[in-house]
């Protein structure tokens, strides 16, 4: 019962903050690393077909996971030397737009020269500043950490300490709501991508429900 209150609560301020929303859609062909600092689990992902942003920079960590042809009678599993892209979210709508993918040969060339392109909701092509990790980092939170201290062309320094502010607000996972629930990993996604001041009342909202 206190959970459908704390879901109620989260879709009025969710619905409030809409207009001022991107969504970042997202192909099922990628799976997406880190964003804005921050890792993202998978169990969140699932079944999502996109994200909410607030307007603003973001940076988005990402790889390409694909079953390429290798020749006319077998086919092979490929994922992608992981990207960076930092942008400003402003349309309503943001993709990634990939090249043609069919091939090892394709993917090989990708790797080298990544060519995918951020696009809106019209089509038209977004700026934004392009990099990528080495395919041996396995900690990637951690490795976005020490690229964003540096003076990387995608580095966003302001990324590079993403838990500095944590209050209470970023304890939720831990204690608040239950991942196994349905309800609960809907509540954790929303709850990543809301901005900080949304977050505080969620949490305060949370902290009531608890006590009552």
């Amino acid at each position: 019962m206190k959970l459908r209150l704390v879901m109620a609560g989260l879709l009025i301020m969710v619905t409030a903050a809409s207009s001022q929303a991107t969504t970042l859609k997202l192909a099922s062909d990628i799976d997406l690393l880190v964003l804005d600092g921050r890792k993202i689990s998978g169990s969140l992902l699932k079944g999502a077909d996109g994200l909410e942003l607030d307007r603003g920079q973001h940076q988005l960590l990402f790889r390409v996971e694909k079953d390429l042809q290798k020749n006319s009678h077998r086919g092979s599993s490929w994922i992608s030397v992981p990207q960076i892209v930092t942008f400003t979210a402003q349309a309503e709508s943001i993709a990634i737009k990939l090249p043609p993918l069919e091939t090892l040969q394709q993917g090989k060339a990708f790797d080298k020269h990544p060519s995918f392109e951020l696009i809106d909701e019209h089509g038209a092509t977004i700026n934004s500043q392009r990099d990528y990790l080495s395919s041996n980092e396995s900690n990637f939170e951690q490795a976005m950490i020490a690229y964003n201290l540096q003076r990387n062309v995608a580095s966003v320094p302001r990324f590079a300490q993403p838990h500095l502010s944590n209050a209470p607000a970023d304890d939720m996972s831990t204690d608040m709501v239950s991942m196994e629930h349905p309800t609960g990993r809907l509540l954790q996604l929303w709850y990543r991508q809301v901005d900080s001041a949304t977050r505080q009342r969620l949490v305060l909202l949370m902290q009531a429900l608890r006590t009552s």
